[in-house]
C-alpha cells in the first residue's frame, strides 16, 4: 500500500546552536553545519533541546534565525522552535521568525507550574490561533518534567494549524499507540524523536525522525529513512545500529549537559563549528575532550 503524502517529513535535525567564545552566534559555523545539512538532504531544526534554546539570549535567536534562513537560501525547510515559559514570548517569537521565513514553528509546554491536561489542550490551541505559521508539538518530559498525553495529543491533532508532534519520550507502547494513531492521517504528522527507535518508528509508520547526532553524520540517518522508507529493513536496522554507536561517543554516562558539549566536540572535530557551549552548561575537561575526540576519529 502507497505511503499517503504528508507535509513535514523526513529527517529533520536539531540543530546545536554554535557560538564563539563571547557566546555569540558564530554566522561561518551556521553556514557550514546549514551547507552540510543541504548536501545530505535533510532539514535544520533551530533552538529545540539540542540547540541550547532556553540558554541563547532572544537578539542571538533573532541572529540565529536570520542568519540560518539566509545560509539555506530556500533549498529545504526550515524549522524553529519558540517554546518560553511566557506564552506571550513564544507568540513574540512566532511572529518574528515567521517574517524571518522558517516554514514551521515547534513548541513544548511551559515547565514551571503543573500543568493538567486540560490545560495543555487549551494551552496549545491559543498558541496555534496567535501564530500563523505551521505549528507542530514537541513533547519531552525530560526538559519540561510534562508529558503530553497521547489522548491529549490526538484532541490537539484537528485544530487547522497543529501539523504534528514531535515525541522524544521513551516507552513502546506510546510509540506503538501514537502511529496506530496517525501513520494512516493526512493532515496530521508523527516524528519519531526517540532517536535510538528511529528505524523501528519508519518502518511502523512514522512521517519522520529527529535525531541530535545528525549534527555529525546527517548522511547516516538520510541513508537510513531511505531505506524505512523503501521498506529495506535490513538497511535501515543496520544504519541504526551505527548510529546507536556513534551516539554513544557523547552520550554513554553523560546526562544531558554533559553530553551536549561533548556533541560539539565532536563537530568541532570534523570542522562544523567551535566547541564552546552556553551556560549553565560549560566545556568539558581536557582529558575528556582528548577522549572524544579519538573515539570520534576511530568511528568516522
Amino acid at each position: 500500500m502507497q505511503k499517503i503524502q504528508k507535509k513535514y517529513t523526513g529527517v529533520i535535525i536539531p540543530m546545536v546552536t554554535p557560538v564563539n567564545e563571547k557566546f555569540q552566534i558564530d554566522v561561518t559555523a551556521v553556514n557550514n553545519i546549514i551547507n552540510s545539512f543541504v548536501k545530505t538532504g535533510v532539514e535544520p531544526f533551530l533552538l529545540g533541546t539540542t540547540g541550547e534554546s532556553f540558554s541563547v539570549s532572544d537578539k542571538q535567536k533573532d541572529i540565529l534565525v536570520k542568519e540560518s534562513v539566509k545560509a539555506l537560501k530556500g533549498r529545504t525547510r526550515i524549522y524553529a522552535g519558540i517554546s518560553a515559559n511566557c506564552y506571550e514570548e513564544s507568540v513574540e517569537c512566532g511572529k518574528k521568525y515567521t517574517d524571518f521565513g522558517v516554514d514551521a514553528l515547534v513548541a513544548h509546554l511551559p515547565f514551571y507550574y503543573p500543568i493538567d491536561p486540560e490545560q495543555m489542550i487549551r494551552y496549545f490551541e491559543d498558541l496555534a490561533n496567535a501564530v500563523k505559521c505551521p505549528l507542530i508539538l514537541y513533547n519531552n518530559p525530560i526538559t519540561t518534567k510534562h508529558s503530553i498525553p497521547v489522548e491529549v495529543i490526538e484532541k490537539l491533532s484537528y485544530h487547522p494549524n497543529i501539523y504534528g508532534i514531535k515525541d522524544s519520550e521513551r516507552g513502546m507502547d506510546r510509540l506503538n499507540e501514537s502511529l496506530r494513531l496517525w501513520k494512516d492521517r493526512a493532515d496530521f504528522v508523527h516524528l519519531t524523536g526517540w532517536a535510538a527507535q528511529s528505524a523501528y518508528g519508519l518502518l511502523n509508520g512514522s512521517d519522520g525522525i529527529i535525531p541530535s547526532t545528525g549534527n555529525v553524520t546527517p548522511d547516516v540517518y538520510k541513508n537510513l529513512y531511505d531505506a524505512a522508507i523503501a521498506g529495506d529493513a535490513s538497511k535501515a536496522n543496520e544504519l541504526q545500529d551505527l548510529a546507536n554507536r556513534i551516539s554513544e561517543v557523547y552520550q554513554k554516562d553523560r546526562h544531558l549537559s554533559q553530553s551536549l558539549p561533548a556533541l560539539k566536540v565532536m563537530m568541532a572535530s570534523k570542522g562544523l563549528c567551535q566547541e564552546y557551549v552556553l551556560p549553565p552548561m560549560y566545556s568539558l575537561s581536557k582529558e575528556e575532550v582528548e577522549k572524544i575526540r579519538k573515539a570520534t576519529k576511530e568511528i568516522l
